[in-house]
């Protein structure tokens, strides 16, 4: 399974990949604007987007590519280690 992981905490990002790797997933985490964010998203099966630690346009792009590719979206406005756990635990 792969994960897309849009916000959260820049310093979170290896421990996002490592709870990803807990619950066999690969992962891509984007805790910084990227232009071309809807190109880097790829073909995920889950789109995890923190919501309070992430701009409006990295926020509108993961919600437009969700919608358009019909990718699961789950949305948490903490991006801490144990917000990502649930949302895999329920989502797997």
């Amino acid at each position: 399974m792969s994960v897309v992981i849009v916000g959260g905490h820049d310093g979170m990002h290896c421990q996002y990949k490592d709870i990803c790797k807990e619950f066999g997933c690969k992962a891509k985490v984007f805790t910084q604007k990227k232009c071309n964010l809807n190109c880097l998203i790829g073909n995920p099966d889950l789109i995890v987007l923190f919501t309070n630690p992430v701009s409006h346009d990295m926020a509108k792009v993961a919600r437009k590519e969700a919608a358009s590719r019909g990718i699961t979206l789950v949305q948490s406005h903490c991006g801490s280690g144990s917000a990502l756990r649930n949302i895999l635990e329920t989502s797997l």
